[in-house]
This record gives C-alpha cells, sequence and structure tokens, in this order.
C-alpha cells in the first residue's frame, strides 16, 4: 500500500527549530528529504552533548537506517557540502551509505557567491540581509534556463558550460565596483566537485516515488520559513524558493495528493534575521532578554536575531497556505522569565482598522500589533518530562493558541537537546 508523504516546514521567518524536531521524528520516517533551500539554511540538532549544524544534508544523517535525499528544489554548494561531510566524518558517520543526491539539484558556482554581494551591496541602505551565500542569483540561473546541475559534473563538457556560465557572470560583476580572486576559490570548488562525484546522484523524483509505492514513509524537510516563500512571504524581504508545502511537491517531484500530515513549526514568540517588516518586534529591555535567553544568533551567518512577542495573524496565514494539520511549539522554555506573556492577536492599520489578515501592504505600511496578555509561568521547565507536568500557566497559554489557531499543538520542545520534548495527542503520523 501506497503511503503519502509528510512535510514539516517552518511558520514564522525561519529559525522555528526545524532541525531538532526533523531528528526528533527521524525514527518514524524510511526517508528524509531537503526540498528546497541551500546553505543559507542552518539546522541546529544537540544531543549527547554535542551540537551539530547542518546546511544542506537533511537532519536524517544521524540515523543510520534513514534514507536522506537532497531534492531537485536545492540550491547545492559543492564547496560546503564536501565541508558538512567531513564534519560528520568526524562522529564515525558514514554519510555515503545513506545520502542521495537528485541529479537535477542546482549547484552554486563561486561566481554565485561574487554576485549576491555585489547585488546587496548596490542595495545601500536598503539591503535585504543576504547569507551571502549565492542563493538568489543560483534560483536566479534556475529560471533564467542557465544554470548547471548536479547531473551535468557527470558530463564531459561539464567544464565548457562551466565556463560558458562564468563568462556571463564576470560580464555582469564589471558594472559593479567590487574585487574578487576568482582563481582562488574555483581550485576549491572543482576539488568540491569531484568529491561529490564519489555520492549517489539520483533521478530523485524516480527514488522517492518507488520508495512510496514501496509503503516507506517519507518525511519532506523544509528550510527557511513561510513567511520567507518567495510567493507568500514579506516580498522583496524573502527567500529565492518556495518554502510552503507546495514547494515540497515541485522540490520532489511529488504529487499534491500524495502528501499526507503537515507538521507546522513555530516558536512560541517570533525571531527574525536580516531586513524586512517584523510587526511584533521588541527594542526594549524584553526584546534583549529573549534574544539572551533564547540564545538568539543565525546558526549560518552568527547574525543577531530581531526578536518579538507571538504573531496570530501571520501564524494563521502561514497555516492556511501550508494546510497544516499539526504543530508544534518550540522554545517555551525561553518565555520561563517572564511573569506575563504578550499575544499578538490583530493589527492595526495606518487607517485605524483592525484586522488579523496578513496584508500585502505589510511591507510598505507601519502595523501595530494588538496584544492580549496572559500570565506567565516564570518558573524553569526544561527539566519536565511530560505535559501534566507542566505549570497550569503555560497549559493555559497552549489552550487559548490551539483556540485561535484551529490546530492541535502535539509537541512542546523545552530546550535544544532531543530528550527535552513532550508529546501531546497520542501518535504523529
Amino acid at each position: 500500500m501506497q503511503n503519502k508523504m509528510d512535510v514539516l516546514l517552518g511558520l514564522q521567518w525561519g529559525d522555528e527549530g526545524k532541525g531538532k524536531i526533523v531528528d526528533f521524528l527521524a525514527p518514524k520516517y524510511n526517508v528524509v528529504a531537503r526540498f528546497q533551500g541551500g546553505p543559507n539554511a542552518g539546522h541546529t540538532l544537540e544531543f549527547d552533548g554535542i551540537k551539530h549544524v547542518l546546511h544542506q544534508i537533511p537532519s536524517g544523517i544521524f540515523r543510520n537506517d534513514i534514507i536522506n535525499i537532497i531534492g531537485n528544489g536545492v540550491v547545492l554548494d559543492p564547496v560546503i557540502f564536501k565541508k558538512e561531510v567531513e564534519a560528520l566524518d568526524k562522529y564515525n558517520i558514514d554519510v555515503r551509505a545513506n545520502l542521495f543526491v537528485s541529479k537535477k539539484t542546482q549547484l552554486i558556482l563561486p561566481t554565485h557567491r561574487l554576485l549576491d554581494a555585489a547585488y546587496e551591496e548596490a542595495k545601500g541602505k536598503k539591503k535585504i540581509g543576504s547569507t551571502l551565500k549565492g542563493i538568489g542569483p543560483t534560483y536566479q540561473d534556475k529560471v533564467a534556463r542557465q544554470g548547471l546541475r548536479v547531473g551535468d559534473i557527470l558530463s564531459e563538457s561539464f567544464k565548457k558550460k562551466y565556463n560558458k556560465l562564468v563568462e556571463k557572470h564576470l560580464e555582469i560583476l564589471s558594472h559593479y565596483n567590487t574585487e574578487y580572486n576568482l582563481e582562488a576559490v574555483e581550485s576549491e570548488f572543482f576539488n568540491a566537485i569531484e568529491f561529490l562525484k564519489t555520492f549517489d546522484l539520483i533521478e530523485g523524483e524516480y527514488k522517492i516515488n518507488s520508495e512510496l509505492s514501496a509503503g516507506s514513509k517519507i518525511l519532506a524537510e523544509g528550510a527557511q520559513g513561510s513567511l520567507l516563500d518567495i510567493d507568500f512571504g514579506s516580498y522583496p524581504y524573502v527567500t529565492s524558493s518556495n518554502t510552503t508545502t507546495s514547494g515540497a511537491c515541485s522540490g520532489l517531484g511529488v504529487a499534491p495528493n500524495n502528501i499526507g500530515e503537515v507538521y507546522g513549526i513555530f516558536k512560541a514568540y517570533c525571531t527574525r534575521v536580516g531586513g524586512g517588516p517584523f510587526p511584533t518586534e521588541l527594542f526594549d529591555e524584553d526584546g534583549a532578554r529573549m534574544q539572551k535567553e533564547g540564545n538568539e544568533f543565525g546558526a549560518t551567518t552568527g547574525r543577531p536575531r530581531r526578536c518579538g512577542w507571538i504573531d496570530l495573524p501571520a501564524l494563521k496565514y502561514t497555516i492556511m497556505i501550508n494546510g497544516v494539520t499539526q504543530l508544534f511549539m518550540m522554545k517555551a522554555d525561553v518565555l520561563s522569565i517572564f511573569k506575563t506573556i504578550k499575544v499578538c492577536t490583530h493589527y492595526k492599520l495606518p487607517d485605524g482598522t483592525v484586522s488579523d489578515i496578513f496584508p500585502y501592504e505589510i511591507v510598505d505600511q507601519e502595523i501595530e500589533p494588538v496584544y492580549k496578555e496572559l500570565p506567565g509561568w516564570n518558573i524553569a521547565i526544561d527539566k519536565i518530562d511530560e505535559f501534566d507536568a507542566l505549570p497550569e500557566e503555560l497549559k493555559s497559554y497552549i489552550q487559548f493558541l490551539e483556540n485561535e489557531l484551529k490546530v492541535p499543538i502535539n509537541i512542546i520542545s523545552l530546550g535544544p537537546d532531543r530528550t527535552q520534548t513532550i508529546m501531546r495527542n497520542g501518535v504523529l503520523a
């Protein structure tokens, strides 16, 4: 009997804690597959006292019996990929045994990173907050039908194709005031290409559909967050891929009617890295305390994350466009430092209208959050291991969110370790 593919994705502006949850849920699955994004993602997993950060490799890699697939919707930097694999080698993880890369995955070239930096610098004060990993320019080349894909590295004409594209990139760079040494990074790039050739490079869509037909349980792992989706996020302050459930279909080659559960992950508060709107952002002592307590610094860039209270209009919006069936709340322990908790239930628009809709104008207009205040629990909860033992105030907070969002919250995370995780409502999948 054919199974359906479950999807796990972030519902805010990224950094929700997806890596930890994929690792936690992985024993329930036979396959974990990344469907979009690239090394601009940083999925942090912590267990046995060790913190691991993955950028392109799926988070199921730490489980020896799980197949991991990098899908066609991903953009892959071979140099970063090589470093990731080497970092895992020292923990005796045989990455080659259970990692497959779709031949249709786009390649990030050294010149893509140069273009990324030149474009961002040219924006001046209107910088988007790019991670400068070459993501945007790589997706640009994909859409322009001139990009290189993983399958191309097996072709005898790869170098010729590479030089042709690089020539176009250098012509663009000549119009920018930028300095670079391409020769220095090209050597590392081609070394990484040879390294990539030693892996299983496959027809990804056939592999994943044959696994479904065979009855395998598959989890699609998203990167970034739904509010950074190229179509539905706070454009232009977004990433360059579809971070929503539809992106899992196009990014892996799975039909929409083969989607099962959609797990939506959110923090008990909100964070954002880089530029762009953030209605509930805090600029006061509460925001600073939230940032410190939550160790809110980017796993990929190290940049401090902007912090604020939870935003229900934005969450309702991303639950709707993703078809979320279950919610997982992360970092509830961070809010333990507050005596009262604020929840943004509506937006007050410039014309005085109060709405719970995530508006098109969010980028250009000053939107004022309308808050409801709830009592905090104000005690440490990171050692609690069952739902009934949670403080009543936290249970009330969870109940309030469920009533508003109309979707059950089935996991509550109380810390970074895989053991600091409480499950509710029985079986997840």
